[in-house]
């Protein structure tokens, strides 16, 4: 049933990270139930795999029946998670204070893109906005060109909704010790920042420079790099250490001695060279090649065909539910794996909670 079974998790409709992180929660075990307005739809329809495994409630929370139904949940939860901007659930009427006089246990866990306080913090964005102020897409840049955003993988998902659980996860282990409950601010601009305390420290050091596109892990390193093989697929070279880096050019059949792997100044001159080679051949010849050496060098696969790599296959990465290929509950247990469950009725969750059902919702 999952790590998380017996954790009551209440997640006030949202999108982005919001639902990706009670998805996880869900995943793992939790019970969570998802509160919507009246109307509200997912943004993607409901086979979007974000909104699995849970219930939906539907409750205006403009209503004194639709605040109650808000409450006697969170009254019964161990956590709360909304993704409103600073102020709202407040004028609701369903801030931390009022839902912690109801549970003084609870943990309301608020996930926004510049967090709680600060001047930012009532302005709208979006995942681009909160990685650039934090740093993060400033640094993802080849050398004059222009900085390319990773979709919103960093600030959404990684800066956020992750950090969203921690926070939760976090907080309900201190709560059952506590005995008392609190707000944890989980802010994009905050996490995603979290997120390159290496390149950090790097930099103090003087391994990293400001220079975007010319350092170890940002396509400065011949032997960091993606590379387009003859048919217009590609190839990924993560050959940091020696030993790796020596098999590699034993698999390209490039003399060691002709490619000192830290020569950083000949760099763009050995970028050149293996660019050449990995063009003699398609992605599928470079896949059979590389990948099973201890190059640490794979062929590169797109949302249409990772869910069909052999070792993907094996570990049941992907799954397909409805119709809808999707991955599947991460990371591993061994005694209590995590799983996809049917989403229950609403009433039959809110029965499961001790919650009535308010006779006008």
């Amino acid at each position: 049933m999952g790590p998380l079974q017996g954790v009551k998790i209440v997640e006030i409709a949202g999108i982005g990270p919001g639902p990706f992180a009670a998805m996880v929660l869900a995943d793992l075990g939790a019970d969570v139930i998802r509160v919507e307005r009246p109307g509200g739809a997912a943004a993607f329809g409901p086979t979007d795999p974000t909104l699995r495994g849970r219930a939906v409630v539907t409750a205006d929370m403009k209503t004194p029946e639709g605040k109650e139904l808000v409450l006697a949940l969170a009254e019964k939860a161990d956590a709360l998670i909304e993704g409103n901007r600073p102020g709202v659930m407040e004028r609701l009427g369903l801030g931390p204070d009022d839902l912690l006089a109801r549970n003084p246990k609870l943990v309301y866990g608020r996930m926004t893109g510049y967090g709680q306080t600060g001047p930012l913090s009532s302005v709208a964005g979006h995942d681009i906005n909160y990685i650039s102020i934090s740093g993060i897409l400033g640094a993802i840049q080849r050398t004059g060109e222009r900085p390319l955003f990773p979709m919103n993988l960093v600030g959404d998902y990684g800066g956020g909704g992750m950090f969203l659980i921690v926070g939760v996860l976090a907080g309900i282990i201190e709560a059952r010790q506590s005995g008392r409950g609190q707000v944890v601010d989980a802010a994009m601009t905050d996490g995603s920042a979290l997120l390159a305390a290496m390149m950090y420290g790097m930099r103090a050091v003087g391994a990293w420079n400001d220079e975007a596109g010319t350092n170890l892990l940002d396509s400065g390193a011949h032997f960091y790099e993606v590379y387009t093989a003859k048919d217009g697929g590609h190839v990924a070279l993560g050959a940091i250490e020696p030993q790796f880096y020596a098999e590699l050019l034993r698999l390209l059949e490039i003399p060691a001695e002709e490619m000192p792997q830290f020569d950083q100044s000949r760099w763009p001159e050995f970028k050149e060279r293996i660019a050449g080679i990995i063009a003699t051949k398609t992605r599928d010849e470079w896949a059979a090649i590389l990948e099973p050496a201890e190059a640490c060098a794979t062929a590169i696969y797109g949302f249409g065909d990772a869910s069909s790599h052999p070792h993907n296959v094996a570990r049941g990465t992907f799954v397909e539910i409805d119709g809808v290929t999707q991955p599947a509950p991460a990371p591993r247990f061994s005694r209590t794996p995590g799983e996809i469950r049917p989403k229950p009725s609403a009433d039959d969750a809110l029965a499961a909670w001790g919650v009535a059902v308010p006779a006008a919702s």
